[in-house]
């Protein structure tokens, strides 16, 4: 890195709350927001069933309309409002609303696009034979349609775009966030994921992929059976350390390393090598690989293979000092965002080496032979690390690592 790359702003909504101190807060407390929810297709469909998920907390619509002062909603799919609403508050957090432009980026991060405008659309035209759907139909379901609300919104004129590689979205967006501050296109950027897919059709095809737990999420535990897919938005400001010191600004960490790998191996079925390969060169980067102590964010879905082979990642490249390294799974708490997760696991992390307290595993049954690791359970748990280690290892083999440091 030729400039070191700071955070100054944080932004979340989740099934835990509708900011960063009401997911801190729920998380840190065991107070997770998978439950179960029964999903109607409506008049044209199959019989509803009830599936666990992860709904976002509180009413996004009515806080995003309130934070910026006029109507949206009309305009935005779920997974764009989202994304605004975090962005807006981890703006307001890096003191910077109102003074962005050609020096500021954004990059974001989805594993899917407007699924609720599409799912609705689709009814309306293939089931009750409308001639026409909504005239922002195209707007609302571009991938790129919350990266370009945010733009408009924040007045953001730098580098806008989105990125999507499925669960590891988020994290090469913040990657290649910090790569256009190296590159000097930009001295600040918003960079983070979100995602909206908890729609009856969405959730029928992860059922068919047979990925989704009929209980809840369990990672890590015995007899876990899968994952609960989640919703909502999270939200960095990052920027050069310069830039932040120069405007004095309040820096909450810094981006220490980040590796990126491809399995080019399978679909679904994770690879030991890929991760490595991503886990390796951030530990590296960031020269944590020998330090006493790291509070490890894993990827842990709750499905046996995932779980199983990140275990044998953390294991491996540990080796006997893997045991000291707490593990925590926020998904757990808030499911599966897919795009968003590890962002939003890299904001409940940085919470956590802010308080130092690591949030407990929850939904845990005992202990798994194949995940024998310094799991956090029961409750959260102090800590004295000033590092986070976050993974995604997503489907079609697309992994991302990355560390930050506390600042202090």
């Amino acid at each position: 890195m030729t400039h070191r790359i700071v955070v100054t702003g944080l932004g979340a909504v989740s099934a835990l709350g509708l900011s960063v101190e009401e997911t801190w807060t729920a998380a840190r407390d065991g107070q997770g927001g998978i439950a179960p929810m029964l999903f109607d297709p409506g008049p044209n469909g199959p019989e509803g069933h009830t599936t666990p998920v992860a709904m976002v907390k509180g009413d996004a619509l009515a806080a995003t309309e309130a934070a910026l002062g006029r109507r949206v909603g009309a305009s935005l799919d779920a997974f764009g409002l989202y994304a605004v609403k975090a962005s807006h508050e981890a703006l307001a957090q890096a003191g910077l609303l109102g003074t962005l432009g050609a020096r500021t980026a954004a990059v974001y991060g989805h594993g899917f696009a407007g699924l609720h405008t599409l799912e609705e659309g689709f009814e309306r035209f293939y089931g009750r034979k409308a001639a026409r759907l909504h005239p922002l139909t195209v707007p609302k379901v571009m991938v790129s349609a919350p990266v370009s609300a945010i733009a408009m919104e924040f007045g953001i004129k730098g580098p806008v775009f989105g990125v999507t590689s499925a669960c590891s979205s988020s994290g090469h967006a913040i990657i290649q966030g910090a790569a256009l501050l190296n590159s000097g296109m930009a001295d600040v950027a918003v960079v983070g994921g979100s995602e909206a897919i908890n729609t009856p059709g969405c959730l029928r095809a992860w059922e068919g992929l047979q990925a989704m737990s009929p209980t809840t999420c369990r990672p890590f535990s015995e007899g876990r059976d899968g994952m609960a897919i989640g919703e909502g938005a999270a939200s960095m400001v990052i920027e050069t350390l310069e830039h932040a010191q120069a405007r004095g600004a309040t820096i909450l960490a810094e981006l220490a390393g980040s590796g990126m790998s491809s399995d080019a191996f399978h679909w679904t079925q994770p690879s030991l090598d890929g991760a490595l390969a991503a886990m390796r060169p951030a530990m590296e980067q960031a020269g944590v690989l020998n330090a006493d102590q790291l509070l490890i964010s894993a990827h842990g879905t709750g499905t046996p293979l995932n779980d199983k082979n990140e275990s044998l990642a953390i294991q491996t490249l540990f080796g006997e000092r893997a045991k000291q390294h707490p593990v925590i799974a926020t998904k757990s708490l808030h499911g599966h965002l897919i795009g968003a997760t590890l962002a939003l696991q890299g904001v409940i992390g940085l919470e956590a080496l802010r308080h130092r307290l690591a949030p407990a595993i929850q939904n845990y049954l005992g202990p798994d032979p194949d995940c024998d690791l310094n799991l956090v359970l029961g409750e959260a748990r102090p800590i004295e690390t000033d590092h986070l280690v976050l993974n995604a290892f997503a489907f079609g083999g697309l992994n991302t690592t990355l560390v930050f440091r506390r600042w202090s």
